[in-house]
């Protein structure tokens, strides 16, 4: 049967610090049993960690830290352009200067100050650090999925004190995108390569996103992540029925637009170059 401590710490992403578990009522009798049961393991004398934990969380606690940066970014549920395996690690700027396989360590300190006992790190912190760690498009996409998720606003943002040039400058691009919708930014991507189109144009009775000559359509998807199934189901259809009526359809999603211009202008200017744009001689 679950124990109250283990049903805690399930609720607390599978760890804590022993101060923390003393501080809301567990005893160090209550811990010690759990950990001599097997429900709870102790790392570095004072984390407990318990099967709910994940492998990330674990690797942090066994430097001394907290995850942060990218991998944090991933737990939070924000939008990141690469799939790299580091577990990336906020430590006390007088940590020991250690070194461990598949962990990169971040000693700067962030803008929000942290507790010495606390799990996880501050959203503003995790920013910090994918200004100063990640590529510049990926820290870019994680700070406005951040905004755009309603985590923070960019006018919060704004008057942090972040005391870091890559900060300020994410932000500023940040800033940037906000204020221009998807649609906007499909309409610069095709200018830059001198592609003509009609947006709102209509087709079988609904508008479409953009027309490009008479023949290829591209249709933009919002920014959410999970899309209702029947909006989908819907998207789906209305593809097939212009596709039936011999139209080339070209979806994109809110993050290629926004953030992978390149992969959204080759593929335009490839359908154009196999003529998918014009209508079939008759």
């Amino acid at each position: 049967m679950e124990t109250r401590l283990e049903k805690w710490l399930a609720a607390h992403n599978g760890i804590a610090h022993s101060a923390q578990l003393r501080a809301v009522g567990f005893t160090k009798h209550q811990i010690g049993r759990a950990v001599d049961a097997g429900s709870l393991t102790r790392v570095r004398r004072s984390w407990l960690l318990s099967a709910e934990c994940s492998p990330q969380r674990w690797l942090a606690a066994e430097v001394g830290g907290r995850v942060t940066c990218i991998t944090a970014a991933r737990e939070l549920g924000l939008w990141t352009q690469t799939s790299d395996a580091t577990v990336h690690v906020a430590v006390a700027s007088n940590a020991s200067r250690i070194s461990a396989d598949g962990v990169d360590l971040h000693w700067a300190q962030g803008p929000a100050s942290t507790a010495p006992h606390a799990t996880d790190e501050p959203l503003l912190n995790v920013l910090f650090q994918t200004a100063r760690c990640a590529e510049r498009q990926n820290a870019v996409a994680i700070w406005e999925s951040a905004v755009r998720l309603q985590f923070v606003t960019l006018d919060e943002l704004s008057r942090v004190r972040w005391r870091s040039t890559a900060a300020t400058d994410v932000l500023a691009e940040v800033g940037a995108l906000s204020d221009a919708g998807t649609e906007t930014r499909f309409a610069l991507i095709m200018r830059s390569c001198g592609v003509e189109f009609r947006q709102q144009a209509w087709l079988d009775g609904h508008p479409v996103d953009a027309l490009i000559g008479e023949r290829l359509v591209v249709q933009i998807d919002g920014y959410e992540f999970h899309r209702r199934a029947k909006d989908r189901r819907r998207d789906i259809r209305a593809d097939a029925r212009l596709v039936l009526q011999g139209y080339t359809v070209l979806r994109f999603d809110y993050q290629q637009v926004m953030h992978d211009p390149e992969y959204v202008r080759e593929t335009v200017l490839r359908a154009i170059a196999q003529g998918l744009h014009r209508a079939p001689a008759r």
